[in-house]
């Protein structure tokens, strides 16, 4: 959305003359202190990456949650917003700042057609799921019920319609840019044809109201109103677990849509200045222009930190997320013994003493199950323990040999034919 105007003479192209105005797109604003060139890029990538980090991370512990119940409105919405957060990070971040560290456009014709329209199109996906966030916090905090009776199509359908609205309003920002020729090299435009001034004129009024203020606005609404019935939710027949969730929930939306809104507000502040500039009329200065664009980058960030530091249930939800990947890790480490044991017995010496290699088993029994009992406490050797053969064929002779060696008159269990001592 990063747009500066430039003079036409700057361009040595022939179809200058029928544009009224250029403007960079793409994140390109030739910058030429070498400080700038090697900070902007550290500091994107400084934000894409734990930006990517703690969105994977809310994403995770949503889809974690999802499989053990039925998904929620709230939970799918605040799952769309991690996913426009990851794909803003994913696909733009990296590309902005490798335009900050050219001194000219290296990333070709389809980066720059589409650059600043992706950029848009996810930002107005977060401005419509926020507001729709705050509309089915209203629903929860009023009738919990309601929450439950929502079908996956009806989410699935919702969140579809915002996508498809928030990719088809910034259309402008992909059909007008394009890269011309300039001294230092090529550079990635927004040229406004002559036949499209009309147009644009009504577009640069009608879109701001569109994505920025009139979505927030309702989103500002519903959090007051969800905001004022919790605090009004104090009788005895509520049930208080709900009452504090509900209003958890809502300090948290409100907390994220005054985030977003905020650091959203100065990048609208460059675009309606450069949409609005009259003829060799002031430009919005270099540092003001850059900095509000790594502010608006810098949401992606903040969103998943406030989530799953504000919410007791995602706090929760990430502890077992975390010790389901710590589990899934041992597992395999736990099962290369089985197999050592399983293969050590297998290879004995097939001539070697039955009684010896039944008695080494019966040991190898007797060390693993005080360990196996520990781990589980509830498998079938804490319950009942059922001693093998093996242990029973012990038994017999000791109790055989025992009997012999204190019996006072042995001979009468011997043989008949053999005779007694005289």
């Amino acid at each position: 959305m990063e747009k500066l105007v430039i003079r036409e003479s700057n361009f040595s192209t022939t179809n200058s003359s029928t544009d009224k105005q250029h403007y960079f797109a793409g994140g390109h604003q030739h910058l030429d202190s070498k400080e700038w060139k090697v900070l902007l890029p550290a500091v994107l990538s400084v934000i894409c990456v734990l930006g990517s980090a703690g969105n994977l991370t809310v994403i995770g512990v949503l889809i974690s949650s999802a499989r053990k119940g039925k998904p929620s409105l709230v939970n799918s919405l605040i799952l769309n917003l991690s996913m426009a957060d990851l794909l803003i990070l994913a696909f733009a971040v990296p590309f902005k700042a490798a335009a900050y560290a050219k001194a000219s456009w290296t990333l070709g014709w389809f980066v720059c057609k589409t650059s600043d329209w992706f950029i848009q199109s996810c930002m107005a996906a977060k401005s419509f799921t926020i507001t729709i966030l705050a509309k089915a916090c209203f629903m929860y905090v009023s009738n919990p019920t309601k929450q439950i009776n929502i079908k996956n199509k009806t989410i699935l359908a919702v969140m579809l319609t915002s996508w498809i609205l928030a990719c088809i309003l910034p259309l402008p920002a992909w059909l007008f840019a394009t890269l011309k020729h300039e001294r230092s090299g090529l550079v990635c435009v927004q040229a406004i044809p002559l036949s499209a001034q009309d147009f644009m004129s009504v577009y640069v009024k009608l879109y701001p109201f569109v994505i920025f203020w009139a979505p927030l606005s309702f989103a500002f609404i519903y959090v007051w109103r969800s905001y004022g019935r919790c605090q009004r939710r104090g009788t005895k027949t509520q049930n208080l677990r709900t009452q504090i969730r509900s209003r958890k929930l809502t300090v948290m939306l409100l907390s994220t849509t005054v985030t977003f809104t905020l650091m959203w507000l100065p990048e609208w502040i460059s675009w309606v200045w450069v949409n609005h500039i009259m003829e060799n009329g002031p430009a919005p200065p270099l540092f003001f222009a850059i900095s509000a664009q790594v502010i608006m980058f810098a949401i992606s960030l903040l969103n998943p930190l406030i989530i799953l530091s504000m919410s007791e249930e995602f706090r929760e939800g990430y502890k077992g997320f975390g010790t389901r990947l710590i589990l899934k890790k041992q597992k395999p480490d736990s099962e290369p013994q089985e197999t050592q044991v399983e293969n050590s017995s297998a290879e004995a010496p097939p001539n070697s003493n039955r009684s010896q290699e039944e008695q080494t088993k019966f040991n190898q029994n007797q060390q693993e199950a005080p360990s196996s009992s520990k781990e589980n406490p509830d498998s079938p050797i804490n319950k009942d323990i059922i001693l093998p053969d093996v242990e029973q064929f012990w038994h017999e002779r000791e109790a055989e040999s025992t009997t012999q060696e204190n019996d006072p008159i042995p001979w009468e269990h011997q043989d008949p034919k053999i005779q007694p001592p005289q």
